[in-house]
């Protein structure tokens, strides 16, 4: 079969990275696989928590297909979005075991001896009616982040390399009252605060959580950066969600510049360290151009001296489908670059990257041709060299 060019280069590279282990080249990658509950729910029915094990268990042909992507890419490392919080043993342990452990149509199997999941913010139930709705649902928009339940929208990490679980650091809890001058969304007719002072006092700022894990690669640290803030849209005028995203993308930027108002779920304060390796992973629901562009908030990331931004990943699929100049940067279907791995300035060093998302002559089509295939998000993936820093 005849690969167009930008496809048959990523399978290329795809196959290098089974020597990652002999080399300093890692293969990083984010990827909203869309495994929660809503995707497995027929409209009108009650969503239940169980949904992603039920699910897992049928022998689903999109998660099928999730996990043949994941073994064309071949990441050494990889965050999973919206993958529910379940039980390890019935969530991310199966899917391994079930799924990527075995061959899909004919991919080899691959294996990832290290994992990490743990609480989020969707579904965590207040008292509140934050949402302004005029009811308290504890749920949905008066959760702590939207989320039909409690672990609804998780996340969770893949590695071949050894993750050191005792340095993991989260921002579960931290509240947004504690980010100096957040953007507190105001009423529109009154200019009165959006939150009310005890709501104010209780909301947390990440709408899932954001996670610190350090990766040990040739015995160095590689701190993973995993989030996924709300998306700027579901509000109104007030404009609640696109503010929200807009803290908790600075929330990533202040956390690289060890700001010192930060603290972690165990009361550390501070962000990271100077001269720290780390990669950011996340749909994080932000677009640098067209008419979803929110330049101030992706900014923060996109020119921060601190971040390397400059390699952009691309597609041959994205650009055959959208006439736009910039198509060929889109990681969703529905056209906006979202999703991100963004390595530190210090200490790594861009090699290669890309989308999967194959064009439509492409017989691997059939796993992104719409959105119950896979997902709406596309993986995104760089290969990263370890350099040498001489002090």
């Amino acid at each position: 079969m005849k690969f167009d060019l930008t496809f048959g280069a990523l399978l290329t590279a795809a196959s290098l990275s089974l020597n990652a282990y002999a080399t300093d080249t890692i293969r990083v990658a984010t990827f909203n696989v869309s495994m929660d509950a809503t995707n497995y729910t027929a409209k009108g029915e009650p969503i239940q928590s169980d949904a992603l094990v039920n699910a897992l268990t049928s022998n689903t042909q999109q998660i099928k297909n999730i996990a043949e992507i994941i073994q064309r890419v071949r990441p050494d490392i990889i965050l999973l979005n919206e993958f529910d919080f379940v039980p390890k043993e019935q969530g991310i342990d199966y899917f391994k075991t079930h799924y990527l452990a075995v061959s899909q149509n004919k991919q080899k199997a691959i294996d990832y001896p290290y994992s990490y999941i743990a609480p989020v913010n969707t579904g965590l139930a207040t008292e509140f009616d934050l949402d302004n709705d005029g009811k308290k649902s504890k749920v949905m928009g008066d959760a702590q982040g939207f989320g039909f339940f409690e672990g609804h929208y998780g996340m969770a990490i893949l590695s071949k390399y050894p993750i050191d679980f005792d340095k993991i650091r989260t921002l579960q809890t931290f509240k947004y009252k504690d980010m100096p001058n957040a953007k507190m969304p105001l009423m529109p007719k009154t200019g009165e605060n959006w939150y009310t002072a005890q709501e104010w006092q209780a909301l947390r700022l990440s709408s899932k959580s954001f996670w610190d894990v350090p990766v040990v690669i040739d015995n160095k640290a590689v701190h993973i950066l995993a989030s996924h803030p709300t998306p700027p849209v579901f509000d109104g005028e007030e404009d609640r969600n696109g503010k929200r995203n807009h803290d908790e993308i600075r929330l990533i930027a202040d956390y690289v510049a060890n700001a010192d108002y930060l603290y972690d779920d165990n009361g550390t304060k501070g962000g990271l360290e100077a001269q720290s390796r780390f990669v950011i992973l996340g749909d994080l629901n932000a677009a640098p151009e067209g008419d979803k562009a929110r330049l101030e908030t992706t900014d923060q990331l996109l020119k921060n001296p601190l971040i390397n931004a400059q390699f952009v990943p691309k597609s041959a699929g994205a650009k055959q489908q959208y006439e736009l100049a910039y198509a060929q940067h889109f990681t969703a279907n529905w056209q906006a670059r979202v999703d991100y791995v963004l390595p530190s300035t210090y200490g790594l060093d861009i090699k290669e990257g890309g989308v999967f998302w194959p064009v439509e002559s492409n017989e691997q089509y059939r796993l992104i041709k719409d959105r119950s295939a896979s997902s709406d998000h596309r993986l995104v993936w760089l290969d990263l060299v370890l350099s040498l820093i001489h002090i």
